[in-house]
């Protein structure tokens, strides 16, 4: 499908897009996500049919825009969280040519690295509500849908959004960056792995790691969800009393859910940093976003995933 020519035929004719390749039904849905009831009850909506000013982008993208919806793909936003840290990969699957304020006609696309090339997928902007409320991700500024938009995307090129239910987030950073990625066993982690984090968090790679567990998505007692994909936003060696702490910054892609163990918001070893660390790292709000231990780091996860445009 070519973006430009079918937006033109639109515009040109008066008409919103629906693509016939993904329709708004449900086989796009796929027939397993939802009990047969729900799945009879999901509506599809434009943004633009139930908001007076929706925008693809609002001051600029971040993390912090996304919360997982009802589908099971944090290793798809786990890896969407991480791009938004670097705009370089962003800005290749999101192409700035299309806006919900100019040349509007219910038409978007973005682009996939699948073997070995660079794929445009096109799509309408009918995203799937039940009872009222988004299935997909949604956004956290109430009139913001890049993130709606690209997974919806990225379930075409999957096949469906149950496709999305489930998989690897080493899987989602190559076909958002066309870049290598190596994974570590936390189980069995090499000698020098803060060493590993650090330099990876220096060359701006893009990093995910993800729990074990047999229930997926459930909360333990410390705030570590099980069978879950997170982002790896940030690790630094840090002056802590008298000696160095190496510590890692982790995202929930729910937009909440942290950890609770040492160096977690609120958590007294801040009260041991100097300020200026303090004040450059620190931040205290409930957003899934959260420090903890290179220790802890390795007990409560599974596997590192690094991911980066050149070996």
């Amino acid at each position: 499908q070519d973006f430009n020519h079918l937006r033109a035929l639109c515009l040109s004719q008066g008409l919103l897009f629906e693509d016939a390749t993904f329709p708004a039904d449900v086989s796009s849905i796929g027939p397993r996500l939802l009990p047969e009831d729900e799945l009879q009850q999901i509506e599809w909506k434009r943004p633009t049919e139930f908001l007076r000013n929706p925008r693809l982008i609002m001051d600029g993208v971040s993390r912090f825009d996304i919360i997982q919806g009802q589908i099971g793909d944090c290793w798809v936003l786990a890896a969407l969280g991480s791009l938004t840290m670097q705009k370089r990969f962003l800005e290749n699957i999101l192409p700035k040519d299309q806006e919900f304020q100019s040349d509007y006609a219910g038409i978007f696309h973005f682009r996939f690295w699948q073997f070995g090339d660079w794929v445009d997928v096109v799509i309408d902007d009918r995203l799937p509500f039940l009872n009222g409320s988004y299935l997909s991700v949604h956004p956290q500024t109430s009139n913001e849908f890049w993130p709606s938009l690209l997974e919806k995307a990225y379930a075409k090129l999957r096949g469906s959004y149950q496709n999305l239910h489930g998989g690897y987030i080493s899987d989602a950073l190559v076909d958002f960056t066309g870049g290598v990625q190596v994974q570590f066993s936390l189980k069995d982690p090499p000698p020098d792995l803060e060493e590993i984090l650090k330099a990876a968090a220096k060359s701006r790679c893009l990093m995910g790691c993800s729990t074990s567990g047999s229930v997926r998505n459930r909360q333990i007692k410390n705030g570590i969800v099980q069978g879950h994909a997170y982002a790896v936003t940030g690790a630094v060696k840090i002056r802590y009393k008298n000696y160095w702490e190496h510590i890692v910054r982790v995202w929930n892609p729910w937009g909440q859910g942290e950890w609770r163990g040492p160096w977690s918001d609120g958590s007294p070893e801040w009260d041991h940093v100097e300020p200026e660390f303090k004040e450059q790292l620190y931040r205290n709000k409930n957003d899934g976003e959260f420090w903890m231990s290179c220790e802890n780091f390795r007990e409560q996860f599974s596997w590192l995933c690094i991911c980066n445009n050149t070996p």
